[in-house]
């Protein structure tokens, strides 16, 4: 069964008209899938803020007094993350619905989608980057105490890296930290390289394939398929955290990917295939993406994948292959950097 949490005060999530995080992305994203009647195979799930004892399990207590300060006055969390009055309580809100989202799968849903989750560049007692609370790590925190849960997949392919993810996790076995995202020599935060691999007993568990800048779908999907699956299937996780971004989109102003419509939807299929194959209790968080009309193209074809719908929406692909040698020698590259962790044979 599926599910999609939403609440009417996602849209406030909104950082400014001249900012590119615009609030307006999740209410279009469900008016779209209602147009395309694909909200009739979920259910909808209304959240509930995360509790104070819910962001403190992460986040340092100085640190969610600082932002509930931001939210009274407004200002600015960092140069790019103008704090609107307000905020406290909708971060809360963003990281409840990855909660609620997450306990739906230990109900009878296998799949559950919160649109407005993947804030992964908060750290413990730090964030830019649109970011304020760590929903991800938040909803694993909960998880862990709640259902006393011992593996935890995070596959992020937003084009940025997360760099808050990786610093609350990068000591952690339990917790594999896999991201795809466009080279930190070329991106916002200038982050996840291929040789950090994790420290001390977490060695191993963090992952990190950076693309060069023109990396297009097929290039793309081929080094998915290379390191993706096999980590996921060695790994037998009890949930898998799938975040979306769609900001890998060709035509997003943030970042400077390829990917086409379709590669959304192949990768949803593959992600929820690979669920299917391990824990059955996939995680959907939409991520970023800043083209307001292409994302909720992208968004449509993320849930057509995970549907096996195939009435997804495709567009031209002059270049598919654009960047594969250098895509394929970082692939050869980050696996012989995990052979002692992972077998790609």
């Amino acid at each position: 069964m599926y599910g999609y949490t939403y609440h009417k005060n996602y849209n406030k999530y909104d950082l400014g008209l001249d900012h590119p995080w615009i609030g307006d992305r999740a209410k279009k994203t469900m008016d779209y899938l209602e147009q395309k009647n694909l909200l009739e195979k979920f259910e909808i799930f209304t959240p509930k803020k995360a509790t104070e004892k819910d962001l403190l399990r992460v986040h340092d207590k100085d640190y969610v007094e600082l932002i509930k300060k931001l939210s009274k006055t407004g200002g600015k969390l960092a140069e790019d993350t103008p704090a609107p009055k307000g905020i406290f309580d909708i971060a809360s809100l963003a990281a409840g619905g990855s909660i609620l989202s997450a306990e739906k799968l230990f109900e009878e849903f296998t799949t559950v989608c919160n649109p407005l989750g993947g804030f992964h560049h908060a750290s413990r007692d730090k964030s830019s980057g649109f970011c304020f609370f760590n929903d991800i790590a938040v909803t694993i925190e909960y998880l862990r105490e709640k259902y006393k849960l011992k593996k935890f997949m995070i596959v992020d392919l937003d084009v940025h890296h997360g760099n808050g993810t990786q610093d609350i996790y990068i000591e952690d076995p339990s917790v594999v930290n896999l991201s795809f995202h466009q080279d930190g020599r070329t991106l916002y935060p200038g982050t996840g390289r291929l040789e950090n691999i994790g420290k001390k007993q977490g060695k191993g568990y963090t992952i990190n394939l950076p693309l060069p800048p023109g990396t297009a779908t097929g290039s793309y999907l081929i080094a998915f398929n290379q390191i993706i699956p096999p980590i996921i299937k060695q790994f037998k996780p009890d949930i898998i955290i799938y975040e979306s971004g769609v900001d890998t989109y060709h035509s997003d102003p943030l970042a400077d990917l390829e990917l086409t419509y379709q590669a959304y939807y192949y990768l949803s299929q593959k992600m929820q295939e690979l669920s299917k194959e391990t824990c059955d209790k996939l995680l959907v968080l939409f991520g970023g993406g800043y083209n307001s009309q292409s994302i909720i193209i992208c968004y449509y074809n993320v849930i057509c994948g995970l549907l096996n719908n195939p009435n997804f929406i495709k567009e031209k692909d002059s270049m598919s292959h654009f960047k594969v040698q250098t895509v394929m020698d970082r692939v050869l590259s980050l696996k012989e950097i995990l052979k002692e962790y992972w077998d790609f044979e």
